[in-house]
């Protein structure tokens, strides 16, 4: 399984997707994601965070949006030296794709950073979709 990676202002993000054949209906153009996320402070102070934004890109090249507070209904905050993980879901009317977005953090200080999401692939075995 590959793992994707991103580091933005001393915050690491790992992500690994996982087709879910048991939930996905071909047949009927309905194709299933797991994706693990793993986020990790290497920085000094707390983060919190706050807020999420996904692109998703179906084969068709259709960009799909989600933007919303937190993740998996949390809001966490990570120390120094600490991480959170998390597996959350998405469909696609294709059988392949790709993710990637942004976390909006906030710095015990107050402060507002940006932190990547590397692309990652949303790959099944009906199609392939590399990730550039």
């Amino acid at each position: 399984m590959t793992v994707y990676r991103s580091l933005t202002h001393d915050i690491a993000v790992e992500a690994e997707a996982f087709f879910l054949e048991d939930r996905s209906m071909p047949e009927d153009g309905v194709f299933l994601w797991a994706y693990r996320m793993r986020i990790v402070n290497q920085g000094t102070q707390n983060v919190r965070l706050m807020a999420r934004y996904w692109r998703i890109i179906d084969a068709a090249g259709r960009l799909h949006e989600v933007r919303g507070t937190g993740v998996i209904g949390e809001q966490p905050t990570i120390a120094p030296g600490g991480n959170f993980s998390y597996v959350s879901s998405t469909p696609l009317p294709t059988p392949s794709g790709t993710m990637e977005g942004v976390y909006s953090m906030e710095t015990d200080a107050g402060q507002r950073i940006e932190i990547d999401i590397p692309a990652f692939a949303l790959e099944s075995p009906y199609e392939r979709h590399p990730v550039h």
